[in-house]
């Protein structure tokens, strides 16, 4: 346990199966915000693709608007816009805009692109993506504070750049840059002073980069004269809950072949020994938890061993089993995950026992006081009793 108060969210790519209605599957997404919304959720964060064929997001911003007006407490982040793919003002823009209609519960979060199809798509060269990614964040943010920006790059130009319409939030709304293996996203995190979404914490590579790259955002911070605040880190992890782990396991079967499949089409990531279960093999190794609330705690206490503290975990959403049985899982999380680390329970807890332990003394006092009222109404009884009733006219009423 730390002293950070753990919050709770997703990071929503999203994960939809080809042979699914594509519509229905938005619609769907959308529906989860609202639950999670219900649930006391804290913050969900979306997606940007365009290709691959699962990740059918293709505008956060978009989607963002459409949850907000469905929900009305938890934070709506992009995860992550895409910057290469964009001119910084045009993103910037969006950001403001988002911030106003949703009164500040918009997040921005910025990546260089994850998926080497999109940028091919576009004629992007992905050896350029960082870098382009520095450049367009360090304009976006000057944007925010209402600078006047002319700059020449060999992708965008801006001519005396502002914005007309500053933010809601101030001084703007939270940026948070991703990290999963190379030390880029911790590197900028440190220089501005940014929020870190570690998108491959429970992963095989991502696990063992977690603690480099956060130090490496430390350490740039500190030549800045800044401190990372441990409270702005989420870490991303797989995971889905039932009552017992063979029902986890029953109910994850539906999609979670197709979900390792896809991780795989794009880059070699999660490949099983030839002839062993690939869901067991992936919850043995410890890339994700299938199974109890209980298992769910355990895995996050392990990357708070590992990590230190931290002040988001974000569920990868996913849909390794159906619809019902997903709504099952966060609602399992929200009951019994989210107040072990919130220790909302421990005054409960406290007072349960200290009843226990008193339960005699309670008991006999308890009883005393009931004796004492029947005694006191028999001794009524009797008196009146006593006392002759007049054989008629008002007073024998």
């Amino acid at each position: 346990m730390t002293d950070i108060p753990l919050r709770h969210g997703i990071f929503l790519p999203p994960f939809h199966p080809n042979e699914e209605n594509p519509t229905a599957c938005l619609e769907r997404d959308l529906e989860l915000i609202q639950w999670l919304d219900r649930l006391g959720f804290d913050e969900a964060w979306i997606g940007e693709h365009h290709s691959a064929g699962y990740e059918i997001i293709s505008c956060p911003e978009i989607f963002i608007a459409f949850a907000a007006e469905r929900t009305k407490h938890i934070r709506l982040g992009t995860g992550v816009v895409s910057l290469p793919y964009h001119h910084p003002l045009m993103i910037a823009d969006r950001i403001v805009q988002l911030d106003h209609m949703t009164r500040g519960r918009v997040m921005f979060g910025a990546g260089p692109g994850l998926l080497a199809s999109d940028a091919i798509m576009m004629g992007i060269d992905p050896m350029t993506q960082r870098d382009r990614m520095a450049e367009a964040l360090a304009a976006i943010l000057r944007l925010f504070r209402g600078d006047i920006v002319t700059e020449t790059t060999d992708w965008y130009t801006m001519q005396g750049a502002r914005l007309h319409l500053l933010p809601y939030t101030s001084p703007h709304p939270e940026v948070a840059v991703v990290s999963a293996v190379t030390p880029s996203g911790g590197r900028l995190a440190g220089k501005y002073d940014l929020s870190m979404i570690c998108v491959a914490a429970t992963n095989p590579f991502g696990f063992d980069a977690l603690g480099s790259n956060w130090q490496i955002a430390c350490e740039v911070a500190a030549e800045h004269g800044r401190h990372m605040d441990p409270a702005r880190l989420r870490l991303v992890g797989p995971m889905h809950l039932a009552e017992t782990r063979v029902k986890a396991f029953e109910n994850a079967r539906f999609g979670f072949g197709r979900y390792l499949g896809y991780l795989n089409n794009n880059q070699p990531r999660f490949i099983p020994p030839p002839g062993q279960d690939a869901l067991e093999w992936f919850v043995e190794n410890r890339y994700g938890v299938c199974g109890t609330p209980a298992d769910a705690i355990e895995l996050i206490e392990r990357l708070q061993e590992k990590q230190g503290e931290f002040g988001v975990f974000l569920h990868q959403a996913h849909n390794w089993a159906d619809w019902d049985a997903t709504k099952r899982s966060y609602e399992l999380y929200a009951r019994y995950v989210m107040p072990h680390f919130s220790r909302a329970n421990r005054p409960r807890a406290a007072s349960f026992q200290w009843c226990g332990d008193n339960r005699a003394e309670f008991s006999a006092k308890r009883q005393a006081a009931a004796k004492a009222m029947f005694d006191k109404h028999e001794a009524e009884q009797r008196e009146r009793a006593a006392t002759p009733r007049p054989p008629k006219g008002r007073e024998a009423w």
